[in-house]
């Protein structure tokens, strides 16, 4: 690919301080700001999304266990 630059090269300005920013992210819910986190990972993240793909395949697949099996250990006093 010569001649263009990769992806992860490539900065976009859309002229919104940092500041601004985290103002902005304080004054959503914080369902909202979960949403807004996830779908930032997503979008710099094929690790990420890649993982929710394995997650989703798993998913179908029935290889999950109940969430009380999954902490049973976590959650039983010693």
């Amino acid at each position: 690919m010569s001649g263009t630059k990769e992806a992860s090269a490539i900065k976009v300005k859309v002229g919104v301080s940092l500041g601004d920013l985290v103002s902005a992210l304080r004054k959503l819910s914080e369902e909202d700001r979960e949403f807004f986190i996830e779908n930032l990972l997503a979008a710099t993240s094929p690790a990420y999304l890649r993982s929710i793909q394995e997650a989703r395949e798993d998913y179908r697949q029935g290889r999950t266990v109940p969430w009380e099996e999954a902490f049973q250990e976590a959650a039983s006093p010693e």
